[in-house]
């Protein structure tokens, strides 16, 4: 066979030379010296392509990841005792020589033990002497510098070595030290945010303060326009050493991020953890301002700040009390019924107390005690254990934040017992107690177990009004009732709302399809294998409405995006997602947020000042409250159209009418923004008869501000979905009973939604599919009188509030198996923004 060689690859035809055997040798030591050089040079390339790599680009890896990290700073701060210091009042300024030659001494000792950690000493940068009080006990703190290579050390240096550290060195310098040596007896370290070591010597944006009985005034910086962004602001506040410190803060706003901006509050003059008092963002309205007080005579108080959004601060006052006015609590109570309270109630309690109260009623009756309040909230506590602040009752104790708790004597005699540790405090407690009979505990009312008494006819009516399920034991169900599978009896209403109403699922059980179907918006009934398919098997395109995989079908559950597109997504809009490709999902969403902090008060119905800052007082002539609205936008009203289409036309009459915004009290208008109407447009398809279509738009004469107490709500895309079972809220200022007088505060009742199919049947097919039903109706909670045109709101896990109904019509209020009726807002949506433009 012969062998061919290829040249010419010039364009033309290749040429083929047949190689005689002489030249067939000379050619292969010719390929071996060839092949030879191009592995040699493969060998250099690939050596070069190496150190290029590793100089060029792996430097540059290794740069552009040092550039993600960052050196990491650790402080830690505490106290120490100075037994053989005598005090003197020049040691608390700052400026003083005496303050100057001590703080000096003690940070040398510092570092000097610091040092000898063979760890510690690579990375301690220095230690600040901060403050000195009575004692002599002086306030310090310490920080190490860890650069980015070093990162993965951060965990070893610890609270407990940096501890361990400081007293081995302490008892080293005791057993050799001489008479003029400074001796330290106790001393303590607490890992500190870096953000908060302050050097009062450096006088940046550091305060000394001086509590007297007279009140005083301090103020972040920029108040009440803004204050700076990256501020590291402190206060020493001190008083006579039979004082302590109080301080409350008539107005606080700050960003609503812990961890970028706060206010934290220690009772001491170092930013230790364990003796903190408190750490607060957020906004907090005048009803509940943050009111807190030390157990000694000084307090450290803290602003930092770095977020972008810069808000108006806070305005504090504070002042001298007497130290037993915190120290003294508990005590003998031996009337028939009264009240006791946590030390301060309803400021913060103070750290470090311990209350005891011994409740004596005459022989032969018991003691109840009810709580009406109850917050002992304390960060990384288990409630369960209780292991910080608590109350406790004969052998139970109690902490966090309880929604029902009372309690039921054995005897005569209860003793109550209250502590709060040395760190992080709150609102506390205030109970009722009072004597009762045993043999007739609750006349003309029912027993719970508990011991506390309610109406008879909250007996056996689906709802757990006792908070111990007692007076739902031993029921027999009614004909407007579904008897569950434990016993339980729950109202027919409350079947198929995918709640588990009953406990065991029971009122669950025969709405579904089966395992292995899909059940349909409309309730029908298809193989599992049609959802996210990319076809349209329901009706209402229910199986296709929350697929990524589906992005061509348009359904009743898609959000349609202002380019057209539909997103297959469940309550899309406002989610803080951008799901549309014009991000048209996430415009307009200023909208459905409360500004202030607002507490849980136990068993209240009485709406907080700015909870719902959306609920709008309508005023007819001179008769006062007559029906509600919310706020949509600056010049939009949203309210019902039976308000206005009435036999008389002067209720259509626009100047007849005058809306208050940012109003709880109908009695006072402070910050209430009054507005007449411009025009009043109600839908032109509602009908007085059946109350279909029972919505109107109000048009302000003026725009309203928006402020903390007035804000719009969101309204729902038409795709919006508040499913069945889900918790919502209606407001109002309607009367407090059937038949009754209207409320004077805005009041407010939590209920959830009714599936539709039982509520046509309960409302004996009334319901349109511009309505929905919503109530507690066994509960006695509902809309009524005077609520008509108020919102019904839910809250989505994006944050945001959105108005799902109008307060329309029922049969009288809260009566048994008669749920309220509210305009669907989602099926009105269209006609909403058709004549507003919003």
């Amino acid at each position: 066979m012969y062998s061919a060689r290829y040249d010419g690859h010039n364009g033309r035809q290749e040429q083929i030379d047949f190689l005689t055997n002489k030249e067939k040798k000379s050619s292969k030591k010719t390929i071996a010296v060839v092949v030879g050089v191009l592995a040699a040079l493969l060998i250099l390339a690939a050596l070069a392509a190496f150190l290029i790599w590793l100089f060029l680009f792996k430097s540059t890896e290794e740069s552009t990841l040092s550039k993600l990290l960052e050196p990491s700073t650790l402080v830690f701060s505490g106290h120490m005792k100075l037994p053989n210091v005598p005090y003197n009042e020049k040691l608390e300024k700052t400026n003083s020589k005496e303050f100057e030659a001590l703080a000096d001494d003690l940070e040398a000792i510092l570092g000097e033990n610091l040092k000898k950690d063979d760890l510690l000493t690579k990375y301690y940068t220095k230690s600040v002497v901060s403050a000195f009080s009575e004692g002599v006990v002086a306030y310090y703190w310490s920080q190490f510098d860890i650069p980015v290579e070093d990162l993965e050390i951060v965990p070893e240096i610890s609270e407990e070595r940096v501890l361990e550290t400081l007293e081995n060195g302490i008892k080293a310098q005791r057993s050799t030290g001489g008479p003029k040596t400074v001796r330290i007896t106790e001393i303590t370290a607490s890992a500190t945010d870096p953000r908060m070591a302050r050097n009062p010597r450096a006088k940046e944006c550091f305060f000394r303060l001086e509590a007297e009985d007279k009140t005083k005034t301090f103020e972040s910086p920029g108040y009440p326009k803004a204050y700076p962004a990256k501020s590291r602001c402190q206060w020493q506040i001190r008083t006579s050493v039979d004082n302590a410190i109080f301080v409350t803060f008539p107005f606080f706003n700050v960003e609503d991020d812990c961890s970028d901006d706060f206010v934290s509050i220690y009772d001491s003059l170092s930013p230790d953890d364990s003796q903190a008092i408190t750490e607060k963002c957020g906004q907090r309205p005048p009803s509940n301002p943050l009111e807190v007080s030390s157990s000694g005579n000084i307090m450290l108080i803290n602003l930092i700040t770095d977020s972008e959004v810069q808000r108006p601060g806070f305005s504090a006052n504070y002042k001298a009390i007497p130290k037993s006015k915190v120290k003294t609590c508990g005590g003998e109570l031996s009337k028939s019924q009264g009240v006791f309270t946590s030390p301060l109630h309803p400021s913060f309690y103070p750290p470090a107390v311990d209350c005891k109260w011994t409740i004596k009623v005459p022989a032969g009756k018991k003691v109840r005690v009810k709580f009406t309040m109850f917050r002992m909230k304390e960060p990384g506590v288990d409630i369960r254990e209780c292991n910080k602040d608590f109350v406790q009752i004969e052998d139970r104790k109690f902490c966090g934040e309880v929604s029902s708790l009372s309690h039921t004597s054995k005897t005569n005699i209860l003793e109550v017992y209250f502590h709060s540790d040395e760190s992080y405090t709150d609102k506390g407690f205030s109970a009722e107690y009072s004597a009762f009979d045993p043999q007739n505990p609750c006349p003309n009312e029912f027993a719970c177990a508990s011991g506390i008494c309610i109406a008879k006819d909250l007996r056996c009516d689906g709802w757990n009004d006792c908070g111990d399920m007692s007076d739902e034991m031993k029921c027999k169900c009614e004909d407007d009732q579904f008897g569950c599978k434990n016993g339980l009896c729950k109202p027919r209403i409350w079947m198929c709302d995918r709640v588990n109403d009953c406990g065991d699922g029971s009122d669950e059980e025969q709405c579904s399809c089966e395992e292995n179907e899909w059940r349909c918006g409309d309730g029908t009934c298809l193989p599992q294998d049609v959802v996210c398919d990319t076809k349209k098997d329901c009706e209402d395109g229910s199986d296709e409405a929350n697929c990524k995989t589906s992005p061509g079908i348009c359904s009743d559950f898609s959000f349609q995006c202002k380019n057209k597109e539909c997103v297959n997504k469940v309550n899309a809009e406002c989610d803080r997602i951008n799901d549309c490709s014009d991000n048209s999902d996430e415009e307009n969403c200023g909208c459905g947020t409360r500004p202030y902090k607002l507490n849980r008060i136990v068993g209240g119905q009485n709406a907080e000042l700015g909870e719902w800052p959306w609920q709008v007082s309508l005023h007819f002539l001179t008769y006062g409250h007559t029906c509600g609205a919310s706020i949509i936008s600056e010049r939009w009203l949203l309210s019902a159209a039976h308000c206005f289409v009435t036999s008389s036309p002067s209720n259509h009459v626009p100047s007849n009418w005058q809306s208050y915004s940012g109003m709880q009290d109908q009695y006072k208008q402070d910050d209430v923004q009054r507005r007449s109407l411009k025009k009043i447009i109600s839908h032109p398809d509602y009908n007085i008869m059946t109350f279909d279509y029972d919505v109107a738009l109000l048009e302000l004469s003026e725009p309203l501000e928006f402020t903390n107490t007035i804000q719009p709500i969101c309204l729902p895309s038409s795709s919006h979905v508040f499913p069945a079972g889900m918790s919502c809220w209606v407001t109002g200022w309607g009367a407090l009973r059937e038949g009754g007088q209207a409320a004077r505060l805005l009041q407010k009742a939590s209920v959830k939604i009714i599936n539709d199919t039982v509520c046509n049947v309960v409302t004996e097919g009334q319901v349109t599919s511009r309505m929905l039903c919503s109530g507690f109706l066994a509960g006695g909670v509902d809309a009524c009188q005077g609520d008509s045109g108020g919102p019904l709101v839910c809250f989505e896990e994006s944050g945001k509030w959105f108005q799902a109904g109008i307060v329309s019509w029922g049969e009288g209020c809260a009566r048994r198996n008669k749920p309220g009726v509210y305009s669907r807002v989602t099926k009105l949506i269209g006609w909403i923004k058709k004549e507003t433009g919003i």
